[in-house]
């Protein structure tokens, strides 16, 4: 813990015993300075130390992060600012302060996820560009990355009321606009597949999916740089 550092705040789901979250601790309580660990949602029984807010979570995965992003915001002992992060965000060296990052303008990113898919996501990065256009944005970019952001309470609120009749709001994309982030263009961190390909060992954040981290390469690496438990696990096996 660090006086005077945000605090993180992190949305967790129900159920699983969740090794991405007990490594992104540790790189946390290694590279990024910060106050209290909030998780939100569910606390899996190795955690002690991170502070909890509990959140019935009956919604859609998009549904239920969003509830939990509101109920960070809403709560007086979570720090304004906080850095909002997920259960598989790694911080590979040291950051002192997380940087405005955003994945360039959303018609680009609509066009890569268009000739691969269609679903729930794509319609709710549509809708809430179509929203932002609506509000004066009309060229906005796109926040949705896989790395920390830092929150302002009261602006992210205020996007989550605007979007709030959107079906899939896409909220980082909907706050980082309306707030005027700006900030610097990345590529996504998120690597999707098992192969030693997609990242290198420079990278500051990296993020997994569930099998890219227990079977894939990168899994690999980020568990080697981060060996020991943190003050956030329970002593056992779990």
């Amino acid at each position: 813990m660090t006086v005077g550092a945000p605090d993180i705040v992190v949305p967790v789901r129900e159920g699983a015993i969740n090794r991405q979250l007990r490594y992104a601790l540790r790189s946390w309580m290694a590279n990024l300075p910060h106050g209290h660990v909030w998780i939100v949602g569910y606390m899996p029984p190795w955690v002690k130390t991170a502070r909890y807010l509990p959140l019935h979570q009956g919604g859609t995965k998009y549904q239920n992060t969003t509830a939990a992003v509101r109920r960070a915001c809403e709560h007086p002992e979570v720090s304004d600012p906080f850095i909002l992060c997920n259960d598989d965000f790694f911080v590979m060296h040291p950051t002192p302060e997380v940087p405005a990052l955003h994945r360039g303008p959303v018609r680009e990113v609509e066009a890569y996820y268009a000739a691969r898919a269609s679903g729930a996501y794509l319609r709710g990065m549509r809708e809430t560009a179509a929203l932002l256009a609506e509000l004066g944005h009309p060229g906005p970019l796109s926040y949705e990355l896989h790395v920390p952001m830092t929150v302002d309470k009261a602006q992210m609120l205020h996007a989550l009321d605007v979007g709030k009749h959107l079906s899939v709001v896409h909220k980082r994309t909907l706050y980082g606009n309306l707030a005027g982030l700006g900030g610097g263009e990345i590529r996504d961190v998120k690597i999707l597949h098992r192969a030693p390909t997609g990242y290198t060992p420079q990278d500051v954040f990296l993020s997994t999916m569930p099998d890219s981290f227990a079977n894939g390469h990168v899994g690999q690496f980020i568990r080697r740089a981060f060996p020991a438990p943190s003050v956030y696990e329970r002593p056992g096996r779990y």
